[in-house]
């Protein structure tokens, strides 16, 4: 097992009713920069929810957030917080909000170009506005981490950054939300959600048994839960198990003492960028194919997971893990994913090029958990997506 740290300084406040709770978890003396989305709130009740909860503050809403979110929006609530001095930010939306709001956070005190937060990926350690949640849309984890993913629209990128000091002061987790949620962004909610799991855990064995184990219970309850709550989200009990299962699987707790991936979001992300698909879609695209190209060096960890979580038998290392990649397709498919980039877009010809270029560029040339995904694996993997 790896050395660790483990700080995770965010109130998690789950449940039923808890958006009641904004009254006494907002500072009393707060002023309030109300940041969410393209306005789903207003139809689902949470906005009345949080209006009631926190009627008599200071508040100033801030909407149009992207489901991408924009680093040249974000801007733009930056310069509303300067201009009416407001010390507290309330993101109420999913996780391109909640990512939004660690961005507008980090960029409002920001001494230099906030962009350099993102192209540098600067780590943010102190000096921001502090934010709360209330997350509306189950999926990237954000509620409960210090992590952001912003995208720059003018150059085509998406870039991650993060730091100790990004942590929501409160999130709150409320199921019954997600009742009246498409059944599009349930399913990528899901898929989201496994294949952050993957990337802590499908490296090599490290012999941390109670991560692997932490990890593979998360799998095997979004296995299960999965198709049931994009049918019935309205059953509290399947979406509690989502939800938490969602946060479970990036609030930290599962990377400590192993090694992690990441580049199936890193593929992922530029497919974003480039042609606006769906992040989870785009790591249903890429994620197989990259178990496939790097087999050798992933094939006991994928034989592990097949055998625990899809309860694959066989002696044979390298058919159980084929069977698992085989077992994955399948329940991305179940889940209403397309694995080709070519049903989302005619353009993808040149996109293993444009992506390996953009990789070499910026001198991401020896990635994944043994630092041996180089960009012409990358170039191998895309292509493999066509």
């Amino acid at each position: 097992m790896l050395n660790f740290e483990l700080y995770n300084p965010t109130n998690l406040v789950f449940g039923k009713g808890q958006i009641a709770k904004l009254k006494t978890l907002v500072p009393q003396d707060a002023k309030i920069l109300l940041l969410y989305g393209g306005g789903s709130i207003f139809k689902n009740g949470v906005y009345d929810q949080v209006a009631a909860a926190l009627e008599g503050f200071d508040i100033t809403e801030f909407g149009g957030v992207e489901p991408n979110p924009h680093f040249e929006t974000l801007m733009k609530a930056v310069e509303v917080i300067k201009e009416k001095n407001l010390n507290f930010i309330l993101a109420v939306g999913g996780g391109s909000v909640i990512d939004g709001a660690k961005f507008v956070s980090a960029a409002v005190k920001f001494d230099g170009n906030p962009i350099d937060i993102l192209q540098k990926q600067i780590r943010i350690v102190d000096n921001v506005v502090p934010f709360g949640t209330v997350l509306t849309l189950p999926a990237t984890g954000s509620e409960m981490n210090s992590g952001s993913v912003i995208t720059i629209k003018s150059t085509h990128e998406k870039l991650s950054f993060g730091g100790r000091a990004l942590f929501p002061v409160f999130s709150v987790c409320d199921p019954e939300v997600i009742i009246s949620l498409p059944k599009r962004q349930i399913q990528n909610g899901v898929i989201d959600a496994f294949t952050h799991v993957m990337e802590q855990y499908l490296t090599y064995p490290a012999g941390a048994l109670l991560q692997d184990r932490f990890a593979e219970s998360i799998l095997q309850t979004l296995v299960e839960v999965g198709p049931a709550v994009v049918d019935n989200p309205g059953d509290y009990t399947l979406a509690a198990n989502f939800m938490w299962s969602c946060t479970m699987a990036l609030n930290g707790l599962i990377q400590k003492g192993v090694p992690t991936d990441w580049v199936t979001h890193m593929i992922g992300h530029e497919l974003t960028a480039l042609y606006d698909i769906d992040h989870a879609r785009t790591l249903a695209i890429i994620g197989p194919n990259l178990y496939k190209v790097m087999f050798d060096t992933k094939k006991e960890k994928l034989a592990q997971y097949g055998r625990r979580v899809w309860n694959i038998q066989g002696d044979n290392t390298d058919d159980v893990a084929r069977q698992a990649i085989d077992a994955t397709i399948r329940f991305f498919d179940t889940m209403g994913m397309k694995m080709q980039l070519s049903a989302y877009t005619t353009e993808y010809a040149k996109t293993a090029d444009f992506i390996e270029k953009r990789f070499t560029e910026r001198g991401w040339v020896a990635m994944g958990e043994r630092k041996n995904i180089t960009p012409d694996k990358v170039r191998a993997i895309v292509e493999m997506s066509y």
